[in-house]
């Protein structure tokens, strides 16, 4: 089957852009891709994407303000004893150093046979992520769109995050964490999506994961804040929403709608609007006789609907969505487990925190630059197996003196490997499905990785060497199911699901789990 227009985009630089076309003085209009016409006249990555790009990724930032508050609000403050009990007597034999009203845990008294309730909370987060997650993945690539979905959960997120400082109980508290959640699993998803679309094929990959440098930026400023409002969780939880309401005023009026939602919605004329504002800002233009078309053979006026269950209904992608939600859990525990296991290191809250925040940008900037060359399957394999092993490693050695910090060094090491797994799913899963239901998919992943995230803090709480033996074998699981993952590095970005079962089942070698042979 000859190459359609998208196949030709992604192929590389070297690789001819477009089909024969018509004269210039045609009064013919020629159509193409998205990828084509940023390739060709728009530019792949020029002045507006780049504005876009920093606008959309600062709600990463906001998205690490919300997820990450949990490690100082409900954190375990010092105590000291006032009398001859034991940590588990009667109220009156301690008292917390801080203050009763430096973390939730001083606050409500979740301690000894109260521990369980914190992680209640973390997990009620990740639950909302994930029913967030499916519900405003759908609304991203049906009604809302991906600006209006960020618009929408960013708001809520504003909203639940002051009403979290306000709780008058413990239960009232885990409630709001749940509705922070379901606002956030929609936020990070619709983010990406906008961010990464309006860009060309061949910096769309180091593109994707440099999004991720704003979550790690978030982290140290939220450090930095809980450090500063140590003896109020209150203040916390007020001082890092507000940074939401600023987004929504100052940012979002000036970030558009993707031009690849406008043409899947059948909508070419904004599509074609955006398209000749990223010509123009870039310091091009587009000629007067083009314009964009679907990668798909259906007429773009009878073309259905796609969903999530056409990706299950599709032996192709079938087996995608199932591997790359497996993978997507097992990384999670990871990720969140040693983001939330800082308190069991005996370290410095605050600077554990802030390493491994810092170990995650190198991480970011490597996987970018090995994006350019090499395959995602064998990132995402190499990646897991390393943070594994380091896990595995760090659940060997004892709690004291000098193996604490070789602990920690497994801990950073390990979060270095698995934020990298964890980002590169998101371009991975985003080339692996078509945008007609890109974020419908990402939803699920990130449902997967929600779910992971709910066990992380259970697994947290035994404490001991034990979280870190659960993230060893989680990393060396992911890894093996990585081997059976279909490779995407320089295959078409497709827009809807008929292109890429027609695109796919061309190349002749596609096999019963959607494993093509490179």
């Amino acid at each position: 089957m000859p190459a359609g227009p998208d196949d030709l985009a992604s192929s590389g630089p070297s690789t001819a852009l477009l089909s024969p076309s018509l004269p210039s003085d045609s009064h013919h209009d020629e159509a193409m891709g998205i990828d084509q016409m940023l390739q060709s006249f728009a530019g792949e990555f020029g002045a507006w994407q780049l504005r876009h790009f920093t606008f959309v990724s600062l709600a990463w930032a906001l998205n690490a303000f919300h997820t990450m508050v949990v490690v100082f609000a409900d954190r375990e403050p010092d105590r000291r004893c006032v009398g001859p009990a034991g940590c588990c007597a009667e109220p009156g034999s301690w008292e917390w150093t801080s203050g009763p009203g430096a973390s939730t845990v001083a606050e409500w008294g979740l301690v000894c046979g109260e521990k369980y309730k914190i992680g209640v909370a973390q997990s009620a987060f990740f639950v909302g992520s994930m029913i967030g997650a499916g519900i405003f993945g759908h609304l991203s690539d049906s009604s809302l769109g991906r600006k209006g979905t960020l618009t929408v959960t960013t708001a809520l997120n504003a909203v639940f995050g002051l009403l979290t400082a306000l709780s008058p109980s413990f239960w009232s508290y885990a409630a709001l964490r749940f509705l922070t959640g379901l606002a956030t699993g929609g936020l990070g998803l619709s983010a990406f999506s906008l961010a990464t679309e309006p860009v060309g094929p061949s910096m769309r990959a180091p593109v994707a994961m440099s999004t991720f440098y704003f979550f790690s930026l978030g982290t140290v400023l939220l450090a930095l804040m809980a450090a500063s409002f140590s003896n109020s969780w209150r203040t916390l939880y007020t001082i890092s929403s507000l940074p939401s309401f600023l987004f929504l005023v100052a940012v979002l009026p000036f970030v558009s709608e993707s031009p690849r939602w406008y043409l899947v919605h059948h909508n070419i004329p904004r599509a074609m609007e955006v398209m000749r504002t990223i010509a123009k800002t870039n310091g091009n233009q587009l000629p007067d006789n083009i314009s964009l078309l679907l990668d798909s053979d259906v007429s773009q006026k009878t073309l259905p609907t796609s969903n999530i269950v056409d990706v299950i209904h599709s032996p192709i992608t079938r087996m995608r969505l199932i591997l790359t939600v497996a993978i997507n859990f097992l990384s999670s525990i990871v990720y969140y487990g040693l983001s939330l296991n800082v308190g069991n290191l005996s370290t410095e809250l605050y600077v554990s925190v802030i390493l491994n925040a810092i170990a995650e940008v190198p991480a970011y900037a490597l996987t970018a630059m090995c994006l350019k060359c090499s395959g995602r399957r064998p990132l995402t394999i190499g990646t897991m197996w390393l943070s594994g092993v380091f896990c595995a490693v760090g659940s060997l050695l004892p709690d004291i003196r000098v193996w604490r910090a070789v602990r920690t060094l497994c801990s950073v090491v390990g979060i270095f490997s698995m934020a990298a797994t964890f980002d590169l799913l998101f371009i991975y899963t985003a080339e692996l499905f078509p945008t007609a239901v890109r974020s419908a998919a990402l939803g699920c992943v990130t449902q997967a990785g929600q779910t992971g995230a709910i066990a992380a803090p259970l697994v947290v709480v035994l404490g001991g060497n034990w979280p870190f033996g659960v993230f060893g074998v989680c990393g060396v699981v992911g890894g093996v199911l990585g081997f059976y993952l279909p490779e995407t590095l320089n295959r078409p970005f497709y827009d809807t699901m008929a292109g890429l079962v027609s695109g796919e089942m061309g190349k002749g070698a596609e096999d019963g789990y959607g494993y093509f042979v490179s």
